[in-house]
């Protein structure tokens, strides 16, 4: 195996190990579509929300706040605990390079983002009877480029902040009010239109959205690809200017 194998493997082991990092990423999600699709009034077509179902909705919104979860709350905090304590530096004297621990965490935080994923919409279709996308292609695109968004802001955290708690500090301030511009509180549709406009142009609003339009049929709207295309380059080349192994 190489040693991108074997460091994915490993660092997927450590993660599982997390009680509360694995129920709020991988449980949390699934229990909260069950929840929402549970409620009467959830399963009803509803005038405010343009003659949609409530749980429509909200099947593209949970699986954003799965992403949320990994970028901001898992990979942050464990980047900078790493450097904290020496970990990636230690790393660096080795023939395992310190950047292939990112890219391992890359790939393992895709995986358990796309296992949940999977999850929910299956949830979503035998239990609530959720329409499966209709634009399997443009769905598919519009969710890497909302998890490459989300994880490159996640990596900018992990790259200013001096230590894991304040990486997991400034990972929940960003959290929240990244969901409700996604619509967790506040689905999008039943936003006033100054709301829906500074959604527009958050990561997840605009990857909700995207995912939406992708689920009802549409390719997305120019707007919102590039507002991910934005933040992934922002984000992702700040990152990559000041973040440091040691």
């Amino acid at each position: 195996m190489s040693a991108l194998s074997r460091l994915t493997i490993t660092e997927s082991k450590l993660f599982l190990r997390e009680p509360a990092v694995v129920f709020f990423t991988l449980a949390f999600p699934p229990i909260l579509m069950i929840v929402l699709g549970s409620i009467p009034a959830f399963r009803e077509p509803d005038v405010e929300m343009g003659g949609q179902r409530g749980i429509d909705l909200y099947a593209p919104i949970i699986i954003a706040m799965a992403i949320a979860m990994l970028a901001l709350n898992g990979l942050p905090q464990l980047f900078a605990s790493y450097r904290e304590k020496g970990i990636l530096r230690r790393m660096a004297t080795t023939p395992v390079k310190p950047v292939t621990m990112l890219v391992a965490q890359l790939i393992m935080c895709v995986a358990m983002s796309v296992t949940a994923l999977v999850v929910v919409l299956a949830i979503g279709r035998f239990a609530f009877d959720v329409a499966l996308p209709r634009q399997i292609p443009a769905y598919l695109i519009m969710y890497l480029l909302s998890v490459v968004a989300m994880l490159t802001l996640g990596l900018l955290v992990a790259s200013l902040a001096p230590t894991g708690k304040a990486a997991s500090a400034i990972g929940s301030i960003l959290f929240f009010p990244i969901l409700f511009f996604a619509g967790l509180w506040l689905p999008r549709a039943a936003m006033s239109d100054v709301l829906r406009r500074i959604s527009d142009f958050t990561p997840l609003g605009a990857g909700v959205q995207s995912l939406q339009d992708a689920a009802a049929g549409h390719w997305p709207q120019l707007l919102h690809v590039a507002v991910m295309l934005g933040w992934t380059i922002v984000a992702g080349g700040v990152a990559a200017r000041y973040f440091r192994w040691e």
